[in-house]
């Protein structure tokens, strides 16, 4: 065998990493942010009492509240059909009903509408549907405190298709979708404020 030859098995036996995707390079462009709500969200012990919780309620059910337009948006909908079935607003009023605690104000001005752009709207999708991901330990968490999808934990509970394959749809949505630099640069923007507006509302409720 020539040098030529076991030249190109040693490069052929060499691993390439892929690109990253775009909801990849996503979620590193808002760690940071993302983590300081973490820790902000436990800091405050959502699940060490029922009363705990419905504060950690309150500040969900008013982001969920804020975002609640995107799933009226004409061009978020038109890449994922199942877009409607996808909000959280009702199931976490219920909840906090079952709680006996009162639904917080509206916003007096909400931070968009169903007109936002396709980029920056899928920031804030990003946002809302990834939080469902992590609600499968606050689930947990929350049948400790004694409740579950039918009593004061419905909007933490998964989807009948299952977690994992409904952010699937949505992160091969997010990756296919065709956005310019600018755009994805609104993306990021629009996934950071999104984090932030859920960091002001923990504040708020705490």
């Amino acid at each position: 065998m020539n040098a030529a030859s076991d030249t190109s098995i040693t490069h052929n036996a060499i691993p390439t990493n892929p690109a990253p995707t775009r909801s990849q390079r996503l979620k590193a462009d808002t760690m940071a942010t993302h983590d300081l709500l973490d820790q902000r969200i436990m800091a405050s012990a959502p699940f060490s009492s029922r009363a705990s919780y419905a504060r950690f309620l309150q500040a969900q059910y008013a982001f969920l509240r804020d975002v609640d337009a995107l799933y009226d948006n004409a061009q978020l909908a038109a890449l994922l059909p199942d877009l409607e079935q996808r909000r959280r607003y009702a199931s976490i009023a219920a909840d906090l009903h079952d709680l006996d605690t009162a639904l917080p104000a509206d916003a007096a001005t909400p931070p968009f509408d169903a007109q936002l752009d396709l980029a920056t709207a899928l920031g804030w999708l990003y946002v809302s549907e990834g939080s469902k991901l992590g609600a499968a330990i606050l689930y947990k968490l929350a049948g400790k405190i004694g409740l579950d999808e039918h009593h004061g934990a419905r909007h933490l509970a998964g989807h009948p298709d299952g977690r994992a394959r409904h952010w699937r749809e949505f992160t091969s949505v997010l990756d296919t979708a065709t956005l310019d630099s600018a755009g994805e640069a609104r993306m990021i923007d629009g996934a950071r404020a999104a984090f932030l507006l859920m960091h002001g509302h923990v504040e708020a409720c705490a």
